[in-house]
């Protein structure tokens, strides 16, 4: 039987989850690249791109000046499946702006640790 939200499982995605964050927030450019599984299969679809593979993904983030706008998390779920795969959602409000952010994230436990392999980010309507 699958064991879903073991509390030890959930603890470690939940640090990975907050070390992608604070790392996004700083901008840290080699931590996201480490965050993500380095494979042709990872995938991030963002507010007004689609990406295919980690070389992609890494290229955007160099060429985004500035990197990420600044947010605040409004929410966060965290769900595992197993000892080895993670679901990281969570809803956000950039500084400034009404409009409501969601982030989906797929973690899998690989070889050199818990690695992101498919993530999207979106908006929500404006609700000024």
């Amino acid at each position: 039987m699958l064991l879903i939200d073991d509390p030890a499982i959930v603890a470690e995605v939940t640090a990975m989850a907050d070390r992608y964050e604070a790392a996004l927030m700083a901008n840290e450019l080699e931590t996201l690249d480490a965050l993500f599984r380095d494979a042709p299969e990872t995938i991030r679809y963002g507010v007004g791109e689609m990406l295919y593979g980690f070389a992609e993904i890494a290229a955007f983030r160099k060429g985004r000046a500035g990197g990420s706008p600044q947010r605040r998390v409004l929410r966060r779920v965290i769900t595992t499946f197993g000892s080895d795969l993670a679901t990281v959602n969570l809803e956000f409000q950039r500084e400034g702006v009404t409009r409501i952010g969601r982030q989906s994230q797929t973690w899998v436990r690989t070889d050199e640790g818990w690695k992101i392999t498919c993530a999207h980010v979106s908006l929500m309507a404006d609700i000024s």
